[in-house]
């Protein structure tokens, strides 16, 4: 069984998943800034929802953003530190696909950067790139985009659906990674995807972190 966590923004998604990636179950919910307390509980409220002990868990799937700071770090310990009780591998993976891969009809993937500014994946693109919020795309606010609940509200986004499916995405993603690299990623480097520092840390964690 392969967990999955997705905690880039303040709306965060769980599941669990067979080893070919087939969703067992999931969650996903508005946090309000409490992940800390929130992540753990709810992940093991799930595994006993659908009867599966976490004893069973084979792999764990993990967004490595670009997102929250505070989102990230909780979701990174707990994989890491679920990997590493369990000793099974680990494969982190980045946030903005998994957001538009579980939501087909999306036009593009949002992500607070910022009071101005955000992470801004439009399909098809390869990477995604920080925008001042005066400066999106022409209709993107009147498209379908995916982008945590707070964020959408803000920008005064339309048709808007908050990324509570990415992890269904992560684990299916995680299950094909695996088929070609059982051993998954190195636990100790892995790291979250800032694209730049966070407000007040003078350089970014590892060489990853891009």
């Amino acid at each position: 069984m392969i967990i999955a966590i997705e905690s880039a923004s303040t709306d965060i998604s769980l599941a669990i998943a067979h080893p070919d990636g087939t969703l067992l179950g999931r969650v996903g919910w508005t946090s309000d800034r409490r992940q800390g307390h929130e992540v753990l509980p709810r992940l093991l409220e799930l595994l006993a929802g659908h009867g599966q002990p976490i004893t069973d868990v084979g792999a764990v799937a993990v967004g490595i953003g670009p997102g929250s700071f505070t989102g990230l770090r909780v979701g990174m310990s707990l994989a890491k530190g679920l990997a590493l009780a369990l000793r099974v591998p680990i494969v982190g993976l980045p946030s903005l696909p998994a957001w538009l891969d579980a939501e087909p009809d999306a036009a593009a993937a949002l992500g607070r950067a910022g009071a101005r500014e955000s992470y801004l994946l439009l399909r098809g693109e390869a990477a995604p790139r920080i925008v001042d919020h005066d400066e999106l795309p022409p209709g993107i606010r009147d498209r379908p985009v995916v982008a945590p609940a707070e964020l959408a509200t803000a920008l005064g986004l339309g048709a808007t659906r908050p990324p509570h499916r990415a992890a269904a995405a992560l684990a299916a993603a995680a299950a094909r990674r695996l088929g070609d690299t059982p051993a998954g990623d190195d636990l100790a480097r892995l790291e979250p995807a800032y694209l730049r520092a966070p407000r007040g840390i003078g350089q970014l964690p590892h060489a990853e972190a891009g």
